[in-house]
């Protein structure tokens, strides 16, 4: 009896530690695809950011001479 319970918690700790390892493996790869994700939406962000700013750059260099033209003529 008292040899049956501790195979009984010999093999349930067994199958708890299978389980642990077996969700540690799980997950290897888990964090380089979140930070590659992370990566791809910082530098889709930049380049829209960049347009936009390149954008009103260049709207605001067209009223300059728009101005100076109109000024020196």
């Amino acid at each position: 009896m008292k040899n049956q319970k501790a195979l009984r918690l010999a093999t349930a700790l067994m199958i708890a530690k299978d389980d642990a390892i077996e969700r540690s493996h799980d997950d290897r790869g888990e964090g380089v695809i979140s930070m590659a994700l992370a990566i791809l939406i910082v530098a889709f962000l930049g380049v829209a950011a960049w347009l936009a700013f390149k954008g009103i750059l260049d709207d605001s260099a067209d009223n300059v001479k728009t101005q100076v033209n109109q000024i020196g003529g």
